[in-house]
């Protein structure tokens, strides 16, 4: 749905909820229902239209924008093109995920080596990028949703691949509240869906509790980062040892 068709949509909604039929806004603004009716059908008004609209709702365009883009569905996945703008600069991809985490600028600002304006930049290109919808006080809202992934063979997921899986496992997954398992086994290919969704769902509860954690001092939180992964794989060098047409037993 287009911006101008979510505004029209969520107008209609305002109207509705507010008990103003179109014969009621029509004698409002000096039209003729029929008038009326035909322009929040077509959904060809001008701003100052849109303006008039409000007055008679008693509220505002920012108001009714806040709106708009609460009723916008939030993103699943980001196009390639946006994934390559995020990727291309470092501290770029350091804002999205800071953003992704609910972090404010405050934050940011303490924990990162960025300026405020610096980090506003970055902001505003997320905003450009429909990633975030900045509001005033540079506060913003996240337009990714809870089942928000990068593109598994996307240019994010590459950066990772090249530059954080080394790193991430360089590590000895010993320290406190920090574990590193791997399971082997043969399951039926149905069951493989749920144990994808039960996954997903173990990803949502630690972003939830990111969230809900938000509040505690910084020396009661420490930073950790959960990856998951789970795909039908044979070890490199257990492929070279398989018979010709045998099944992997593992």
């Amino acid at each position: 749905m287009s911006t101008t068709q979510s505004l029209i949509t969520v107008l209609k909604t305002e109207l509705k909820a507010a008990g103003i039929t179109y014969a009621a806004l029509a004698r409002e603004l000096g039209m003729a229902e029929s008038t009326v009716k035909r322009m929040l059908s077509k959904g060809e008004m001008p701003l100052s239209r849109v303006d008039e609209i409000c007055r008679v709702l008693k509220t505002d365009f920012a108001e009714l924008s806040r709106r708009v883009a609460d009723a916008t569905p939030l993103r699943r996945e980001l196009t390639l093109e946006q994934e390559k703008a995020v990727v291309a600069d470092r501290k770029l991809l350091l804002l999205a995920i800071c953003c992704m985490s609910q972090w404010t600028l405050e934050q940011v600002v303490s924990t990162y080596r960025l300026s405020e304006a610096e980090a506003i930049k970055y902001l505003v290109q997320l905003d450009r990028l429909g990633i975030i919808e900045l509001r005033p006080m540079n506060r913003y809202r996240l337009n990714l949703a809870k089942t928000f992934r990068w593109r598994p063979h996307g240019p994010v997921m590459q950066y990772f691949r090249e530059e954080a899986v080394m790193d991430y496992y360089g590590g000895g997954f010993d320290g406190e509240g920090e574990m590193l398992m791997l399971v082997h086994g043969q399951i039926g290919r149905s069951l493989a869906t749920l144990f994808n969704e039960r996954l997903q769902r173990l990803a949502q509860d630690f972003a939830q509790q990111h969230l809900a954690d938000q509040k505690l001092p910084p020396d009661q939180k420490r930073p950790y980062t959960l990856v998951i992964g789970m795909r039908s794989w044979l070890f490199g060098a257990f492929r070279e040892l398989k018979r010709e047409g045998a099944a992997a037993a593992h």
